[in-house]
């Protein structure tokens, strides 16, 4: 008998335990996790596969709005990005409910913050927490577009991470994005 483990990301489903295994190289896992949509009806279509976080712990609603003051949620964008759009709708609602700010950051700055954490980078949107006096200590929020109560508990757990909480327990629960992100941009003439 031999034993079976399923290692499972939205798209992918990879099967260990037999020598006749097919093997899946760090590509592969990628174009499975990143679902890019250039419509409203696909990306809807991709968020309604992606599990609502409903259990909140009793602290998460003084934790968003007492760490409002000290936090900004930086996001990219792109020209005709519908999950970006999505993306800062969410964002800035939370960001109102809870008094954090919502700003843009441009894509060299994407990039350069992605390589520093050593994140590929999948295209637009990805947003980040950071404190409001420090740029270097970030906490990635979002890689792609998401549910809003998703996206509160990934600032909730951003907002504890970056005071204190473990690093490693932040990231496991945080650790869901849904990689439902924009088109890439299309050269004129190019097809």
């Amino acid at each position: 008998m031999r034993g079976l483990i399923l290692l499972g990301i939205p798209g992918l489903v990879i099967g260990m335990g037999s020598a006749a295994a097919q093997t899946v190289s760090r590509e592969d896992a990628m174009r499975a996790a990143i679902h890019p949509v250039g419509e409203a009806k696909t990306m809807q279509t991709w968020l309604s596969r992606v599990p609502v976080t409903r259990d909140f712990p009793d602290d998460f609603t003084m934790t968003l709005r007492g760490h409002g003051a000290a936090f900004v949620i930086e996001m990219t964008t792109s020209p005709g990005c519908v999950p970006c759009g999505d993306l800062w709708t969410k964002l800035t609602a939370l960001g109102a409910r809870y008094g954090w700010q919502v700003h843009t950051i441009g894509s060299q700055e994407a990039m350069i913050r992605s390589g520093r954490l050593g994140l590929p980078w999948v295209g637009h949107p990805v947003a980040w927490v950071r404190p409001v006096a420090d740029d270097a200590r970030i906490v990635p929020v979002a890689i792609g577009t998401d549910h809003a109560p998703n996206l509160a508990r990934n600032l909730y757990l951003a907002a504890k991470m970056l005071t204190g909480v473990r690093p490693d327990v932040g990231v496991r629960a945080m650790s869901k994005f849904t990689g439902i992100v924009g088109l890439p941009a299309t050269r004129p003439g190019r097809r």
